[in-house]
């Protein structure tokens, strides 16, 4: 019964993680995305529609970004095999 709550608390803190790396990332998408010119490639840069695209735009980017990292860290943590 230990083993199976100590797995279920390492999944938990996994989620944790995996949570908050996506969600800096994908405020680190908006926050770069600030610099980009949308103005020349929407038709009206102040509507919602906009702003919509912008939030779609830093979500893909943020999850993509994030999904690397976590990929990469796992990637790593299965080298430890091999040494």
């Amino acid at each position: 019964m230990g083993a199976l709550s100590s797995i279920q608390q390492s999944m938990a803190v996994n989620g944790l993680i995996y949570i908050v790396v996506v969600l800096v990332c994908v405020a680190t998408a908006w926050w770069a995305l600030q610099q980009f010119k949308l103005d020349l490639f929407v038709k009206n840069p102040r509507s919602a529609q906009s702003k919509v695209l912008q939030v779609l735009l830093s979500l893909a980017l943020g999850y993509q970004v994030a999904r690397f990292i976590i990929d990469y860290f796992n990637w790593s943590a299965m080298l430890t095999g091999l040494f």
